[in-house]
């Protein structure tokens, strides 16, 4: 492959990474900030050159320090994925509803991958943080929950 036959390919994907409908972070060992794409920006309010090489925790104090490195560790030391899901913790970043009209909740519901991102030597210096908006999904469970609720509890006797 010619040289510029990989840079425009690297264009292109870094276009992907920008674009995709998907929040995009990518952080090193002291969980500092080297990607942060446009699912990101537009949710957070926050520009990538603006949080680009702050930790995470100075631009998201939210998030429990040391529950992260946790959740993190085995990916850097294992090479394997982590999750969270909106089920554990509701959201990783307290984004707001962005369907102010036919949304019903306040803030976006987050499903988390947590991937180590290996260089070519073998070594992971660097993870990815996919966030997807779940919101849909977890809106749904939780009128099905209370829908269970309130049959069971407006249930006919049986005789």
């Amino acid at each position: 492959m010619s040289q510029n036959s990989e840079m425009l390919q690297m264009h292109w994907l870094m276009d992907m990474v920008q674009s995709v409908d998907v929040g995009i972070v990518v952080l090193d060992r002291e969980c500092k900030i080297h990607v942060w794409n446009d699912f990101m920006e537009s949710h957070s309010g926050l520009l990538a050159n603006t949080v680009k090489n702050q930790t995470l925790f100075a631009v998201n104090n939210d998030i429990d320090k040391e529950w992260f490195i946790q959740k993190t560790k085995p990916v850097f030391d294992l090479k394997v994925r982590t999750f969270i899901t909106w089920e554990q913790r509701p959201y990783l970043f307290k984004f707001p509803n962005y369907r102010p009209i036919t949304g019903t909740e306040d803030f976006m519901y987050q499903n988390v991958v947590i991937s180590a991102l290996t260089s070519a030597t073998g070594a992971v210096d660097y993870i990815s943080v996919m966030i997807y908006d779940t919101t849909d999904k977890a809106i749904a469970k939780k009128q099905l929950e209370a829908l269970q609720v309130h049959m069971t509890e407006n249930a006919l006797p049986v005789r």
